[in-house]
């Protein structure tokens, strides 16, 4: 049994900023579990008050205490206090939960290996590889992404939106991967996550960080780009006196995070420049044609030129393997060498330049890019591949609600370069007008200055460019203008399960809708 005094100790109280207690009738209550959504507390439970953006968790302490929570956890004043119950009030409630978390369920992190992975693009993919690697070399690990989770036995879809979870979240997926006799643990840091304001990650210390890449993202809550890479950097901050860190030596700010830390940083280069490991040739296929990379590789230790084949979709996750393998090599202390062979045995990530085949004429990818850095890492690679067999691109997404506006018309600046065709839905329109949302992607794509690609400058609404907001609907609309040969891209839902508006939550599964809109088009799978 865990007593609320066991945990919140005063090492804990100072480093939640404890600002004063309400002991109850019971002062020492034992606690059953750690929440802080009101709707999922259970007898026993500690909930936590936190601010929100839309709603505030203090309006819910009265439900929580119903729900059977024994104890409160809150940073505003309260306008009434129940004699049953313990109340603890800190400077931030947000804040708070990773101290008291990490406490509650025994400072899990200390008993694993942990690697860090953040990153514009890159990471849940970075996190996959690494963990199949440390799989296959016969290593117990665990691993948290945007898109699945596992404790060191099954894999488990991550039904959530959050790259990160909450740190009470955080803290029970660690609890869990050492139960499991896990050694090893595999998280995606976002730079939400890592960002002092949620502290979703300020009670984990890192044996290793890496990062994929640096663009612009998520400045709804940064504010500025600089701010957003010094929250990110802070994987880096959080190295252990053992730990290391690996960078992208072709992103601008591989030496900005390699001076975040004291320790060891390595590096990689999908672009033949001065790293540990650099790509001197690659021979790379698009996810809709064969599958698979072939590269020849530098080592700059010894100047020795490896081989590698890998089985991932798109030519860009080279530099997440050569991450993996650098990762692993000094986890392990192996050499990568020895490691190389086991490429060819990894699996990508779903919804990650997924294709969708029911014998159609024409190709389908479902992809998770939903930034202008990952519409330029996809869109070029597939308009050369297209035009060399005269095909064309039509090209479905939106973009987020109540996230960077800033990044919209980019999104649609890129897009209207090298597609043919343009169709704009609902991504997640959150409490914004999806029609707004829309207009403003437009905007990118209707502008005429520079003609950057072979598609022409500006798209012509009902033409080569539709709003459709209803996603299934915009679907439909794409593959019935596809011909045979062509290319549709189905981007920014990836593997996400839901559509998120103002008022509801809708189930949702792109690879799903993609096919039933294909086999209501009278296309069937070639075994079917």
């Amino acid at each position: 049994m865990n007593y609320l005094n066991d945990f919140f100790d005063d090492d804990t109280a100072g480093r939640a900023g404890l600002m004063e207690k309400r002991p109850g009738k019971n002062s020492n209550p034992a606690i059953t579990g750690l929440e802080y959504d009101s709707r999922r507390v259970k007898p026993g439970n500690l909930y936590f008050a936190l601010p929100g953006l839309h709603t505030d968790g203090h309006a819910f302490v009265d439900d929580a205490i119903k729900r059977g929570a024994v104890a409160i956890l809150h940073q505003n004043p309260l306008p009434f206090y129940d004699e049953e119950i313990f109340y603890i009030r800190v400077k931030d409630s947000r804040f708070a939960l990773s101290p008291v978390a990490a406490a509650f369920y025994g400072f899990p992190g200390r008993h694993l290996t942990l690697i860090g992975v953040t990153g514009t693009e890159g990471k849940s993919t970075t996190v996959y590889l690494i963990y199949q690697l440390l799989r296959l070399l016969g290593k117990k690990a665990g691993f948290v992404s945007t898109v699945r989770y596992s404790h060191g036995e099954d894999e488990t879809d991550n039904p959530e939106h959050q790259t990160t979870p909450e740190a009470t979240d955080v803290h029970r997926h660690l609890a869990a991967m050492r139960e499991n006799g896990a050694e090893y643990a595999v998280l995606e840091c976002s730079s939400h996550g890592l960002s002092p304001r949620t502290n979703r990650l300020g009670d984990v210390l890192f044996d290793a960080g890496i990062m994929t890449n640096v663009t612009r993202e998520h400045l709804e809550f940064h504010g500025t780009w600089e701010q957003y890479r010094e929250d990110k950097s802070r994987l880096f901050r959080a190295l252990c006196t053992s730990g290391f860190g690996v960078v992208n030596a072709d992103d601008p700010s591989a030496a900005y995070f390699a001076a975040a830390t004291e320790r060891p940083v390595y590096s990689f280069s999908t672009r033949g420049g001065k790293a540990d490991l650099s790509v001197e040739k690659l021979d790379g296929r698009a996810a809709g044609s064969a599958r698979g990379n072939t590269y020849e590789v530098r080592m700059q230790s010894t100047g020795k030129i490896i081989h590698i084949q890998d089985e991932l979709p798109g030519a860009f996750n080279a530099g997440n393997v050569l991450a993996a393998l650098i990762t692993v090599s000094k986890i392990l202390d192996m050499r990568i060498e020895e490691i190389v062979p086991l490429v060819p045995s990894l699996k990508p990530v779903r919804g990650r330049m997924t294709p969708i085949r029911r014998g159609q004429p024409f190709e389908v990818i479902v992809d998770y890019a939903h930034t202008p850095s990952s519409f330029a890492a996809i869109f070029p690679a597939e308009r050369q591949r297209l035009n060399c067999r005269g095909g064309r691109i039509i090209s479905v997404f939106g973009s987020a609600g109540e996230r960077d506006r800033g990044k919209r018309p980019e999104q649609g600046r890129i897009a209207r370069d090298y597609s043919d065709i343009v169709i704009l839905t609902d991504e997640d329109p959150r409490g914004e007008n999806p029609m707004d949302i829309l207009e403003e992607i437009a905007q990118g794509c209707e502008a005429t200055p520079g003609c950057e690609a072979n598609s022409g400058c500006e798209k012509m609404r009902g033409e080569e460019l539709f709003l459709i907001p209803n996603r299934p609907a915009a679907i439909r609309e794409a593959f019935k203008q596809a011909r045979p040969g062509d290319l549709v891209l189905l981007l920014g839902k990836g593997h996400e399960n839901s559509i998120i508006y103002a008022k509801e939550t809708l189930a949702y599964d792109e690879s799903t809708e993609a096919e039933k809109a294909l086999e209501e088009m009278g296309f069937v799978k070639a075994n079917s």
